[in-house]
């Protein structure tokens, strides 16, 4: 199958991001096996190759410009699906530790096919986010936690922040809607150990808007956060 990878060249190399021969194999095999698997078990309904490249591939490359990330930076994706944005992240940039957090453990089987595939070095855990965060394994360990359509801004807070150490960040992948959510989420992050949050908005393609919504880290998350999921999501912060 013919992949137009360049459809994301030209657009992160304006932004200084580097696709190298080496990625662009990674990312063909990675599309080859979504595309096969998705046949068995339900990963994404986006399965045609300029679909993939721009609105998978290229959409978790852009996160790169959003978050400035340090060399060998511990990373966690939380609800990870077919790895978005993490294993694009890993195959962009392979110095960072990855971890690909999922409830659905068949998810994590494919990650790993994909990871042994491309000769990379994933940690796939199956829990909730509201389970890891509680765990000390996981609690306050990461520098970034990203989600891609998990949840709202103000449930994915109570998932996320308590997974970033203090010093790090949050960022969530959003569409057109990020302000709105943030203006009811304000109060969460502040509860939650979160400073101020910025926005930072790009165009994937034509007029599709992007949004990352980046919040650091200023403290440390009460012990009491997070609740269980139903209190989560029945009663968000």
């Amino acid at each position: 199958m013919n992949y137009p990878i360049e459809l994301m060249l030209t657009p992160l190399e304006g932004l200084g991001i580097t696709v190298d021969e080496k990625a662009r194999e990674r990312l063909i095999k990675y599309a080859d096996l979504l595309r096969e698997w998705n046949e068995k078990i339900n990963l994404t309904a986006i399965t045609d190759p300029e679909g993939i490249v721009v609105k998978h591939f290229l959409d978790c490359a852009l996160l790169l410009s959003a978050v400035k990330l340090p060399a060998n930076a511990k990373v966690v994706d939380v609800g990870t699906g077919a790895g978005f944005p993490g294993m694009v992240l890993k195959i962009l940039r392979p110095d960072i530790e990855i971890t690909l957090m999922d409830g659905l453990n068949k998810r994590l089987v494919f990650l790993d096919e994909v990871a042994k595939s491309l000769g990379l070095e994933v940690k796939t855990v199956h829990l909730r986010a509201e389970e890891a965060g509680k765990n000390q394994s996981y609690r306050e360990r990461f520098d970034l936690a990203t989600a891609r359509a998990v949840s709202r801004l103000n449930v994915l807070y109570e998932y996320c922040l308590p997974l970033v150490k203090v010093g790090g960040v949050f960022c969530a992948m959003k569409g057109p809607s990020a302000a709105e959510e943030l203006g009811e989420a304000r109060k969460a992050a502040g509860i939650l150990g979160g400073g101020k949050a910025e926005i930072k908005e790009t165009t994937l393609t034509g007029e599709e808007k992007r949004c990352f919504v980046i919040t650091k880290k200023i403290s440390q998350t009460p012990p009491k956060y997070p609740r269980i999921s139903a209190k989560i999501s029945k009663q968000p912060l």
